[in-house]
């Protein structure tokens, strides 16, 4: 019941981070696309914030989970229950890591960046850091997806 718990849990972090990559990506950033710098920015600003701080909780969710799950696997298999992890749990994990940390590289460097320019009504700049934002979620949704097709295509590996 307990891994249950955790699965949904980790399951659910994972769909609303790499779901919510992609709705900013392929829906919300084209429709502002029209929008005047000033509004534009201020709008993105906003929303990713809200997201990005969602995002520190799901992704914060997903590794401590996977963690434990893994440890559990692992406990099941030292005593001879029988359960080897698959290969594509690590590269999961792996993957899991590296999009946190280009996370935190948005989060903590971008994103201030953007909110920095819109606070002081730098249009460029902002623009910018939004750019740059953007080209990095890029990769994390790519990982994600990746991530996906691993682990329910290839469980086994």
């Amino acid at each position: 019941m307990f891994y249950a718990l955790l699965k949904t849990i980790h399951v659910l972090s994972v769909l609303a981070w790499v779901g919510g990559m992609l709705f900013a990506h392929f829906f919300l950033r084209p429709s502002v696309a029209s929008l005047e710098p000033a509004v534009r920015l201020t709008l993105m600003r906003n929303v990713l914030g809200r997201f990005f701080s969602a995002v520190l909780w799901l992704g914060s969710a997903a590794i401590v989970t996977g963690v434990v799950m893994m440890g559990m696997g692992q406990k099941l298999s030292s005593m001879g229950g029988g359960h080897a992890m698959p290969m594509s749990w690590m590269v999961m994990a792996l993957l899991g890591i590296l999009m946190f940390a280009i996370f935190g590289h948005i989060r903590f460097v971008l994103f201030k960046r953007l909110r920095v320019a819109v606070d002081q009504s730098d249009w460029a700049s902002g623009g910018g850091a939004l750019n740059s934002i953007r080209q990095w979620v890029s990769v994390n949704l790519a990982i994600g997806i990746a991530i996906i097709v691993i682990v329910f295509v290839m469980p086994t590996i």
